[in-house]
């Protein structure tokens, strides 16, 4: 079979890429068939790559069971609800795969980074984050946080090229712009949201590597190391620990 025809990426990846999303389809299958759930959350600095994460995983799954989950700015009647509750209508329904591009997590970096809720705001969120989350595991939803790595010297190489491309130029926002003026800010905030919501039940996976498609590819075979399905193939490797990382407590970017 001539797999390339299929992917516009390095040689290199192309065989296991074509492996991982055939396994993902059958994935998809035995979820479906058994009423399971699943929602992933795909969390990161501006530019990490975590829509295009998500483009991979889901490129050649059925459309009618997974949805793709980027929620805009809250609407005046959402303000006034419960911070999770707009969220809560979006995690899956049985049989389903949700892919979250951010998350409820936009309170804990985004918006106190950028000003864009209170102290108390931000402090309720984050002592109702691990109850909230225990609630939906409790009741079968496996639950799945991953934070994409990058450093702030390609953070500032990629903005430069969206804002270069007439094709990618509408992904830049105003807070891609503070990204690296606030690099410090959203730090400080994303090493609290680790300590204060990583836990056994729902621990933080962080992704990095120097080559995006790896990334993508250890994601991947996270996802798979988690189920035995029918057929799994034999030749799926496991995470690399230097990409796949559960959370400590030292880690840097």
């Amino acid at each position: 079979m001539n797999k390339s025809k299929y992917y516009s990426v390095d040689h290199k990846f192309i065989d296991e890429l074509f492996l991982l999303q055939s396994e993902l389809v059958k994935l998809q299958k035995f979820i479906s068939d058994n009423k399971l759930r699943l929602a992933i959350i795909f969390e990161g600095r501006d530019t990490a790559g975590k829509g295009a994460a998500i483009a991979r995983f889901t490129q050649f799954l059925n459309p009618q069971y997974y949805q793709a989950v980027a929620l805009g700015k809250p609407t005046k009647r959402e303000r006034g609800q419960w911070y999770f509750q707009r969220y809560i209508k979006r995690l899956p329904n049985a049989g389903e795969i949700v892919f979250f591009d951010r998350s409820w997590y936009n309170r804990a970096v985004v918006e106190p980074a950028m000003g864009f809720c209170t102290e108390s705001q931000y402090e309720q969120f984050m002592n109702q984050v691990g109850s909230f989350e225990n609630m939906i595991v409790e009741d079968g939803i496996v639950l799945v946080k991953f934070w994409f790595s990058i450093d702030s010297i390609e953070q500032k190489s990629r903005i430069q090229n969206r804002l270069e491309s007439p094709l990618e130029i509408w992904k830049v926002s105003p807070v891609d712009l503070a990204a690296q003026e606030k690099w410090a800010d959203f730090t400080r905030y994303k090493e609290a949201m680790f300590k204060r919501s990583h836990s056994k039940t729902s621990p933080w996976i962080i992704v990095k590597d120097a080559e995006r498609e790896n990334m993508r590819i250890q994601a991947m075979r996270y996802i798979l190391s988690l189920f035995e399905y029918d057929d799994k193939s034999d030749e799926i490797k496991s995470p690399d620990s230097m990409s796949i990382i559960n959370y400590e407590s030292n880690y840097i970017y």
